[in-house]
């Protein structure tokens, strides 16, 4: 008897399972996918998207319907749902086996899928770059990794994992090289988060929702292919090398955060970043973790270092600060780049709840440890004008801005805004380019 299946997702990892594991699978039918409200916000206060029947496969005659994670008891019930796969990121255990309990006592089962069952395989050299939380510093080392390779005249790509928030028909193979590209998909700033950083570097960087394409596409133009995971994402592609990153700064979450315990025990080498902002402590707790759950790994410490685009005196000087969305919101952090930079220079960080514009005030509520951060958001036009109008309103003499985007480009300010830029740097030796050097000896597989 054929199974009815709910995948609950975020609008990312549940598309490349349907495709691993639903598409053309007969014994199978995937009757809804979930969205999680705290899972790229704003994208909730719309209508939810379906998942085309022209994606969907052979199987499918009507487009896949896209139900709030909320409803979810209420759903299984009603449409007598035998099974529930959960397939989204950076969720805390506690809240996983919450909603575990949730599918179970409404009478379906619920399972999480093996990584293993989920990665294609590539002609090309893998490097995967994957992290505990979101925000310890991904982009960081892909695009550190990237730019040895180039000094090596090694061509590689990066592929990111999924944020397709527009017209999934036509972000089947996203490939971003020019700013020209990110209007072209009419980007959101989370996308842009991700994907510019690479354009400024003069780097490509390929998303969207088949990954099998996306690879195929790749291997086309590159010798070596950067997986870099969104959040704490697993590969979508068998590594060869695969390193995952921890964030000393939240210690501990490596064992409880999915999937990125995953991540921690599977890797082969566990960077520490973030070094030069933690202690001792924090740092050593990782370690032990690490001999716990994953010994046979090798551990990197490097530092986070932070620059300004602008050298301006900022000391004493009143400044409201701007973060990366995801890092500060489902991230969970309280500080970011920008905030770091600002305690360094000893200026007067605002407190920006009374100044906060429309959609942001709801994000503040749901996320009371921002208080003196604006997360970076703007999935719609209306979340980027909320964001302009607060930067605005706000008293100071300054914007900092720590999230990956040029904020210049998409809104203009009655103040100036000083963008930080941050990178990887290892704390002693050059173990990161070691390690890549090894997969580059795989001369074959590289003219391949």
């Amino acid at each position: 008897m054929k199974q009815k299946v709910v995948i609950i997702g975020g609008a990312g990892m549940d598309y490349h399972l349907f495709n691993m594991i639903f598409k053309n699978n007969s014994n199978y039918e995937v009757v809804a996918f979930t969205m999680a409200k705290e899972q790229n916000l704003g994208t909730t206060n719309k209508k939810l998207r379906s998942y085309p029947k022209s994606l969907a496969g052979k199987l499918y005659k009507k487009s896949i319907p896209t139900i709030p994670e909320s409803s979810l008891k209420e759903f299984i019930k009603k449409k007598k749902i035998n099974l529930c796969i959960f397939s989204y990121s950076d969720i805390s255990h506690e809240k996983l086996m919450n909603l575990a309990s949730v599918v179970l006592s409404a009478g379906a089962n619920f399972e999480l899928i093996s990584p293993k069952n989920l990665m294609i395989k590539s002609k090309k050299p893998v490097i995967a770059v994957t992290a505990v939380r979101t925000g310890c510093g991904k982009s960081q080392l892909s695009k550190y990794i990237m730019d040895y390779l180039k000094s090596k005249g090694v061509k590689a790509v990066a592929v990111r994992e999924p944020m397709p928030y527009g017209d999934l028909e036509k972000e089947v193979v996203m490939r971003f090289e020019t700013y020209e590209d990110l209007d072209k998909y009419n980007c959101t700033i989370e996308e842009r988060e991700e994907y510019e950083q690479y354009i400024e570097k003069k780097l490509i960087v390929y998303s969207g929702v088949d990954y099998e394409k996306i690879l195929k596409q790749a291997e086309k133009e590159a010798e070596v292919i950067i997986w870099d995971g969104g959040n704490n994402e697993i590969p979508f592609y068998k590594p060869d090398l695969w390193f995952v990153i921890a964030d000393p700064l939240r210690a501990g979450d490596e064992l409880k955060s999915h999937p990125g315990e995953v991540n921690f025990r599977m890797a082969d080498y566990i960077i520490i970043n973030k070094e030069n902002s933690a202690s001792k402590k924090q740092i050593q707790e990782i370690i032990k973790n690490a001999e716990k759950v994953n010994p046979k790994a090798k551990i990197i410490h490097c530092n986070s270092i932070i620059n300004p685009e602008q050298k301006i005196n900022i000391q004493n000087k009143k400044i409201i600060v701007v973060e990366d969305g995801p890092t500060t919101t489902h991230g969970g952090l309280n500080t970011g780049a920008a905030t770091v930079y600002a305690k360094k220079q000893k200026a007067k960080i605002i407190n920006v709840e009374k100044y906060l514009t429309g959609g942001l005030k709801k994000i503040h509520k749901q996320f009371p440890h921002l208080k003196k951060i604006v997360p970076a958001m703007g999935y719609t036009k209306q979340q980027l004008n909320d964001l302009k109008k607060t930067l605005n309103k706000a008293k100071a003499d300054y914007i900092i801005s720590g999230t990956p985007i040029n904020l210049t480009k998409l809104i203009k300010t009655n103040k100036p805004i000083i963008r930080i830029r941050y990178e990887i740097k290892e704390k002693k030796g050059n173990k990161i380019k070691k390690a890549v050097d090894k997969i580059l000896k795989n001369k074959k597989k590289l003219r391949n």
